[in-house]
């Protein structure tokens, strides 16, 4: 915001219109740089009246002072076309009396209501038309004027010296005045003044021009809009036109004078003159200034109003205490008065004294005082009078003595309350907030510091009623004497300080501590349990107070009910700090980065006071393209059920290895559990990916289904089996195969993230459907990040504000396919040629993928295992290459023997073949399959034109006499000849 406008926002609204335009005529100059400025308001007929101006002598606003609203002028343009505008001065025509100087008028319209009532007009110097950015701060500027303008009070009436007045002695001092008479036309702006009316405005006879604009010169800028809107809406309601304004007599002071009138109109309904007389209203006598000083001085308040209730006197002391001058006070509303407008049924209780004439009497706190009142309302003749007696500090005595008489009763419920809270609390910041909730009220103190010993330092737990700042000054103190906490502890006793000056007196060192913290009173309390002081409370009051001996010996009896729930849950909070690190551990630390899927995952606990819980997740990579995605619950909460979580998933990283079917790791994992001799309840989701066939297998036990995502959004849930938890289920268990297009997501989950106390299962699983079908790809169409992904699934399902009882597992996976033109498979004769023909293929498809450089291992590695199931299994034979971030060659046979590995000596003959496979491949493996077994190895992708060598040591341990050898495995006796 502009610093001007920021200054302006400070100005109290009420202040007199005058001074409005004032102030916004000082900073329009000063912001824009300008020569000086002027403010006109709309008048009667088509005038525009100078009301202020700023920067611009006499002689150049004298013309300005009264302008045709229709001209072209800047204040009439702008008025006319209800925007800004630009006027550039015009050179000095022959006969001009001024020219105006700079470059030119920049003026805005000044708006009340729904319509233009003037303009702000500024003089540019040198620098020209005004930019962009000081056109808008003129229009913030006219806004702020606007909004003041509306804001500001109507013209207050003369100072009256009488509490009530009679209507009838009014009229019979009026006929003791000069009273004028006028005549205005109003579509030709021609006014007739009689003689007494030219001496009441201060008008010379030959200064009369029988225009308005003679009665608007004389009237005081403050009272002008006031006044023309009476005589508009007099006009408009075709009522009668009463108002009381100040004019500027001859000799340049300003009197008060009241008007009365009423408009005549055509027979078309049109207004076409207003007739009326003006007299003077100042007039005093010397016993009314009598009676008024009397009044003035009286000890209470008091005031006076008429019988349409506007107040027509106040004193000194109701002046005081209602915050606004005897000027600003006449005249207004009582019950609209800013002090008392919120007193209950003020304005109800007003009406009803007068109606009955009967005296009443009752206590209002009056706004913005910080005081409590009497109030009488005396009836009277005239109006009523009203009295206001500060009755602050005789309420407060009456309120303490009772405030005294239940203290005890009080305090004894809030004791039982506070043992009843500690009892139920669970962590240390439990304690500190049941502490602050049930302690600091009763004592009226203002603040709390629960601070324990951890080695030599004293760090804080908890506090409540300070600024950080303090706090962060205060934890970590080290143990030293001359520190009120670390003395409290020595000793074990209690430390009272009353006073800033009684906390200098004991630690002078510390004397500038108190300021910081913004207390002034203490109440040190040792925290012992078993015998060890281990910390302090320290309770802290805003004002000095010394507590009473009953005061003291209640709190240090609160400080060992403190001390021993603390001990308590700072073992829980020991416990459970172990608890979620142990969790922490048992989890991935990362998720692999695996060419046939990507994935995220979420591990959300249970809310405050919940112990860890059993949910976990896991991608487990497997050969041939495939990967195992796992989610479960270890039903319950604590340390058992977070190593039983650990225990199962080793259990399934092993069994997953051994790359059994998703329905045989289910049985035994239910062996598993069953056999744990616990009553645990585990469910569990096993999802089989194959990237080389797009389809994913899932087995279940108790467990909710999981989502598939497919590319264009759609989302479903498959059927699985009604399988109970592991632990409690009967196999076979059931698996689901499912076709899944490239890129769709599988999202496994627990039911923590779907299932509540507020919200069914149902209804959870329709929520993740929504929002995955909304999220699952960006604005712009593209895949979402997964991340982001678990973020909004979470923030949706389990909101931060919303508390939950049970620990949440999300893991969300974008399936990838590996494409057939990165798989080669053949069928192989089940017979000693098998070998040569494996190696021939392995050539020809490593050389289409250009992965010639991998051709001399890949054909040595072939032919070892294609030579094995000759030789030691049994048919049908096929290889099968995969091409994707690692090359792997399969072959399969129908065996179901496995290969092992064993130690070979010199003079054997075989059993070298599964060692110069370990020292070929990265790592290689066997699986079963339906119809027999597969036997794989895995191999790196070298750097592209990099050709992999045979390791001589390779080639030793399948053949010993291959000293002659020419790169030309064929060449070798493999004993595969055709």
């Amino acid at each position: 915001m502009n610093a001007r406008l920021a200054l302006l926002g400070t100005v109290d609204p009420g202040v007199t219109e005058s001074e409005v335009f004032r102030l916004a005529l000082q900073h329009a100059v000063g912001e824009l740089g300008a020569l000086g400025g002027a403010i006109h308001l709309r008048g009667p007929m088509s005038a525009l009246r100078l009301v202020s101006s700023a920067g611009l002598p006499p002689a150049l606003t004298r013309p300005w002072e009264i302008i045709d609203q229709e001209g072209p002028t800047a204040p009439a343009r702008a008025l006319h076309q209800g925007s800004g505008v630009w006027v550039p001065v015009q050179p000095t025509a022959a006969g001009q009396e001024l020219a105006w100087p700079g470059t030119g008028l920049a003026a805005v319209p000044v708006s009340g209501g729904d319509r233009s009532i003037g303009a702000l007009t500024v003089l540019m110097g040198e620098q020209g038309e005004p930019t962009p950015r000081q056109w808008d701060f003129l229009r913030d500027l006219v806004a702020w004027t606007e909004e003041r303008m509306s804001q500001a009070p109507p013209p207050s009436g003369p100072s009256q010296t009488e509490p009530g007045g009679d209507r009838d002695r009014l009229r019979q001092a009026l006929k003791e005045v000069s009273v004028g008479s006028w005549d205005w036309n109003i579509r030709t702006g021609d006014l007739i003044w009689d003689e007494a009316a030219l001496e009441l405005y201060g008008t010379r006879p030959e200064d009369y021009t029988g225009k308005i604009e003679n009665w608007m010169r004389i009237v005081h800028p403050d009272d002008l809009a006031p006044t023309l809107d009476a005589a508009g809406r007099a006009i408009r309601d075709h009522g009668v036109y009463e108002a009381e304004y100040r004019v500027r007599r001859l000799d340049g002071t300003y009197g008060w004078t009241q008007a009365r009138g009423r408009a005549t109109y055509d027979e078309h309904g049109e207004p076409h003159r207003m007739i009326g007389v003006g007299w003077e209203s100042n007039e005093s006598r010397s016993a009314r200034d009598a009676l008024s000083r009397a009044l003035r001085h009286m000890s209470d308040g008091f005031l006076a109003v008429d019988d349409e209730w506007r107040i027509t006197f106040a004193n000194l002391e109701a002046e005081r205490t209602l915050g606004l001058s005897e000027e600003e006070l006449f005249g207004r509303l009582l019950w609209e008065l800013p002090t008392v407008r919120n007193v209950p049924g003020l304005e109800e209780r007003c009406r009803k004294a007068a109606a009955e004439e009967t005296p009443v009497g009752f206590d209002a706190q009056l706004e913005g005082t910080g005081r409590r009142h009497h109030l009488r309302l005396v009836p009277g003749p005239d109006g009523v009078t009203l009295y206001l007696t500060d009755v602050t500090e005789k309420r407060q005595h009456e309120e303490e003595r009772r405030a005294s008489e239940l203290a005890v009763a009080r305090r004894a419920v809030r004791m039982g309350e506070l043992t009843a809270a500690l009892a139920k609390a669970t962590t240390s910041q439990d304690v500190v907030a049941a502490v602050a909730r049930r302690v600091l009220p009763p004592f009226a103190a203002a603040g709390l510091l629960v601070q324990a010993v951890e080695g030599d330092r004293l760090h804080t737990v908890g506090a409540d009623g300070y600024p950080d700042d303090f706090l962060t000054t205060v934890d970590g103190h080290i143990r030293k004497p001359g520190e009120p906490s670390w003395d409290v502890i020595a000793s074990g006793l209690p430390l009272f300080l009353s006073s800033v000056e009684e906390y200098a007196a004991h630690y002078p060192h510390l004397a500038a501590r108190p300021a910081r913290a913004g207390k002034q009173a203490w109440a040190f309390l040792p925290l012992t349990a078993s015998g060890h002081t281990f910390g302090v409370c320290v309770v802290a009051f805003d004002s000095a107070r010394r507590l009473t001996d009953e005061e003291r010996t209640l709190l240090t009896t609160i400080s060992a009910l403190v001390a021993q729930a603390l001990e308590r849950a700072r073992l829980y909070d020991a416990e459970h700090t172990r608890s979620r690190e142990l969790q922490r551990s048992l989890l991935p630390r990362a998720l692999p980065d695996l060419p046939a899927c990507t994935a995220a995952a979420r591990y959300l606990p249970a809310g405050q006071g919940m112990d860890v819980g059993g949910d976990w997740y896991d991608i487990i990579p497997l050969s041939g393209g495939q990967v195992a995605l796992v989610v479960g619950d270890v039903m319950g909460h604590g340390l058992p059920e977070a190593a039983t979580m650990g225990r199962l998933r080793t259990a399934l990283h092993t069994l997953a290895d051994l790359e059994l079917p998703p329905d045989e790791i289910m049985s035994h994992l239910n062996e598993l559990v069953a056999g744990m001799g616990e009553e645990s309840y585990v469910t569990c989701l096993y999802a089989l990916y194959d990237s080389t066939t797009q389809i994913c297998s899932i087995a279940g036990a108790g467990h909710p289904p999981p989502a598939v995502v497919h590319p264009d959004g759609t989302v479903h849930f498959p059927e699985l089996s009604a399988d109970p938890p592991l632990g409690a289920a009967e196999p076979p268990f059931e698996t689901v195969e499912l076709k899944v297009p490239e890129g769709s997501l599988l999202v496994l989950y627990t039911d923590g993230l779907v299932e509540s106390s507020k919200r069914e299962m149902d209804e959870g699983m329709a929520d993740l459907a929504r929002l995955l079908r909304t999220a699952h790809r960006t604005e712009s169409g593209g895949e979402a990040d997964l991340e982001q992904l678990c973020d909004t699934l979470t923030a949706g399902l389990l909101p931060a504000e919303h508390s939950t009882a049970d620990d949440a597992a999300l893991l969300v996976a974008r399936l990838h396919a590996l494409t057939s033109d990165k798989i080669a498979s053949w069928p192989l004769p089940e017979d000693p040629r098998a070998a040569g023909q494996a190696r021939r293929h392995v050539r020809e498809q490593l050389r289409t993928w250009g992965l010639e450089d991998l051709t001399p291992t890949t054909e040595l590695l072939a032919s070892e295992l294609v030579g094995n199931v000759v030789r030691h299994a049994k048919g049908p034979v096929s290889l099968r290459l995969l091409h994707g971030a690692e090359l792997i060659c399969e072959v399969f046979d129908g065996s179901l023997t496995m290969p092992r590995i064993r130690r070979a000596t010199e003079t054997d003959e075989g059993g070298r073949g599964l060692q110069l496979v370990t020292a070929l491949s990265q790592r290689w493996g066997t699986r079963y399959t339906p119809t027999g077994k597969c036997i794989w190895t895995e191999q790196a992708l070298g750097a592209p034109g990099a050709r992999q060598e045979l390791p001589d040591d390779a080639l030793e341990l399948m053949f010993p006499t291959a000293g002659d050898f020419t790169g030309d495995l064929d060449s070798l006796p493999f004993g595969d000849e055709d």
